[in-house]
């Protein structure tokens, strides 16, 4: 059996593909598949998370091993029929670590496999890729109110530490000679 999954990039836009993959595949054969239909350059981590019907992780399944006992599950382990049982499955996919790219993937159609063809491939293309991962401040350019919490203040001035900080060797009377409260007059407003 072949699966067709959709995998939609978490974009502003709308922007997916359509990939079939055989059902004994596993999870990197997809992350394979999902690199090339994107045309994601490099070689860097991924992971995908296998969700529930609600979108809650049940499980993380990282494209190498990085737990301490070197005897976590990798992508290489869960095939594809593991990951998706149901059509309407979900899979979230990430992919990258400086330049994080999203992506959401559904099985939409479990059909026959074609002899003759190399699994995974792209069926469907819709919308431009971008040339870097989308960002997640979707609120970039609006204004967001600053509130008083932000800044801590309550709790810098209420601890009371500041008057054991005052220096006893201040001596007020130095300043005497400066006089702030004398300024000149300017004679050129009186002209106007």
């Amino acid at each position: 059996m072949v699966y067709k999954i959709r995998i939609i990039l978490d974009a502003k836009d709308d922007i997916f593909r359509d990939v079939e993959i055989k059902a004994n595949q596993n999870l990197w054969n997809l992350h394979l598949g999902i690199k090339s239909a994107f045309s994601l350059s490099g070689d860097d981590l991924s992971l995908f998370n296998l969700l529930d019907k609600d979108g809650v992780v049940l499980k993380a399944v990282p494209l190498e091993d990085m737990s301490d006992d070197g005897d976590g599950e990798i992508m290489s382990d869960v095939y594809i029929h593991e990951a998706f049982e149901n059509v309407g499955d979900k899979v979230h996919f990430q992919y990258g670590f400086m330049e994080l790219w999203e992506f959401f993937c559904e099985l939409v159609e479990i059909i026959d496999e074609k002899p003759a063809v190399i699994y995974p491939l792209t069926t469907f293309r819709f919308g431009k890729m971008p040339l870097k991962a989308p960002s997640k401040n979707k609120a970039k350019n609006s204004a967001k109110p600053i509130l008083d919490d932000d800044f801590g203040f309550e709790e810098d001035f209420s601890s009371g530490t500041y008057a054991e900080e005052d220096d006893e060797s201040f001596d007020d009377e130095e300043e005497d000679d400066y006089n702030d409260d004398f300024f000149e007059e300017d004679d050129s407003k009186d002209d106007i």
